[in-house]
This record gives C-alpha cells, sequence and structure tokens, in this order.
C-alpha cells in the first residue's frame, strides 16, 4: 500500500518511518454493510482503519438488548485499544456504513507500538476521542429524549459518511438507540413531521442536515468540537516528529 493513498487520518498522520513499521503486515479490506469486526469476549485479532464508512461500537447486555457507545470513522480506529493488554474485547464492532479501511494483525500493531512514539501518541489521542464520546453519550443518553438522541446518531453518522442518504434499517436504528422498532417507527414518523429526515422502502434514510441539527441535542455540536481539537493534535505531533527526524 502507497502511503498516499492511505485515507485513514490516523494512519495518514505517521511520519514515514513509524508507517514503515505497519505498511509490510497492512492490507486493504472491504468493510462491507452489517459486518461485524469484532464480537464481545472474542480476542481482537485484527485493528482497523477506516478510510471509508461508520461503525458503531456496540454494547451486549445479557438479556439481548444493544445500545451503542461509539462510532468511527476515517478519524479513528477499532480494536485499538487492545494494546493496552491481552484482554477479550469488550464492545461489538457493527458497520453501519459500509466503505474500505486497512486492517494489520494485533500483534503486528502492539510491536509497532512498542517501538514508535508517534504511534503511541496516535493511539493516545484516539483514546481520548473514545471517552470523549464515552462520557458525553452516557450523559446525553441519561438526561435527553430520546428523539433528540435518534437525530444525534443520524448525524454523528452523516459526519462520518460525509452525506445525507443514510443506509440504516429500522431495526440497525432500534439496536444504536438500545429501543423497540415501534419506538424507532413513531421517532421517524416526528422527524419526518419536522421535514428532518425522508426514508424509502430499502431502508435508507435521507437527512436534512440543519433541520436535523435543530431537532437534536447540543451534544453533537459538542461532541463533534471536541473530538476535532483532539485529532488535529495526532497530526501536528508527527509532523513535528517528521521535522526532527529530518533535521
Amino acid at each position: 500500500m502507497h502511503p498516499g493513498r492511505i485515507g485513514n487520518h490516523l494512519l495518514a498522520a505517521l511520519p514515514a518511518p513509524d508507517l514503515d513499521l505497519l505498511l509490510p503486515d497492512l492490507e486493504t479490506v472491504a468493510l462491507d454493510q452489517d459486518a461485524v469486526l469484532s464480537r464481545t469476549g472474542d480476542q481482537i485479532d485484527h485493528v482497523f482503519f477506516p478510510h471509508s464508512g461508520a461503525i458503531s461500537l456496540m454494547i451486549d447486555m445479557a438479556d439481548g438488548q444493544t445500545v451503542a457507545t461509539a462510532v468511527v470513522g476515517r478519524e479513528g480506529a477499532v480494536g485499538i485499544l487492545s494494546v493496552l493488554g491481552p484482554a477479550p474485547s469488550a464492545i461489538t464492532a457493527v458497520v453501519r456504513a459500509a466503505g474500505t479501511g486497512s486492517r494489520v494483525p494485533a500483534s503486528r500493531f502492539h510491536a509497532a507500538f512498542s517501538r514508535s512514539p508517534a504511534i503511541r501518541s496516535a493511539v493516545q489521542n484516539h483514546v481520548r476521542a473514545m471517552l470523549t464520546q464515552l462520557q458525553r453519550g452516557s450523559a446525553c443518553n441519561a438526561l435527553h429524549p430520546v428523539e433528540a438522541r435518534m437525530a444525534r446518531w443520524l448525524l454523528q453518522l452523516r459526519d462520518r459518511i460525509d452525506h445525507d442518504m443514510l443506509p440504516l434499517t429500522q431495526q440497525a436504528l432500534s439496536e444504536i438507540l438500545g429501543v423497540r422498532r415501534t419506538t424507532v417507527t413513531l421517532l421517524m414518523r416526528n422527524l419526518r413531521m419536522r421535514g428532518a429526515i425522508r426514508s424509502d422502502q430499502r431502508g435508507r434514510i435521507e437527512i436534512d442536515k440543519s433541520r436535523l441539527e435543530a431537532a437534536a441535542c447540543e451534544c453533537h455540536d459538542t461532541m463533534r468540537l471536541e473530538v476535532e481539537q483532539i485529532y488535529p493534535a495526532t497530526a501536528n505531533h508527527c509532523r513535528a516528529a517528521a521535522d526532527s527526524l529530518r533535521s
């Protein structure tokens, strides 16, 4: 894989010597709609770096219910927290919008992590971004109406794929929100009446971004700005590391 063709922001920001630690084992893969990249309780075999598409990180409850805790796109990675030590995955990662990505064996990523300060810095910033989503999302789930939360999730997914047509079924939204499909049906009707969404019969939802933002709580904008402030730090750090290597 040529470095110039890497679409993932974490990988693209790495200085060439650090990226070279991963390139021999980095392969491009399709991220198919509804594909499960990791399951709760399984060992993490690969670290995925999306180039496009969107992946939701799901918590599976003992009674079969699910709820999404975060969403990852080309700004981040899935499975990267495995560098903290060997442990079963705490989440199930599901592709919600198809795309492409790079993946590397977890063992190879762990070895590169131990050798590269730039990779360790990228992981630290990714952890901060995930914690931001988890903390803000927990508060949002506890304090805000489910309709506003649904609007937030639709906008978060839209941010990752940069398109107003979201390939989401009512079942997928039910899993993400942790509510019944009948609740999703009611919420979609309310949002359609407000002109915030339009849906067709093929499991797709077309959104009106400005009207959906009006229906969402403040958490979407707050979370987006907080995450955007974190990831540029990765790029700046890596550019500084590259400059020091050249000097």
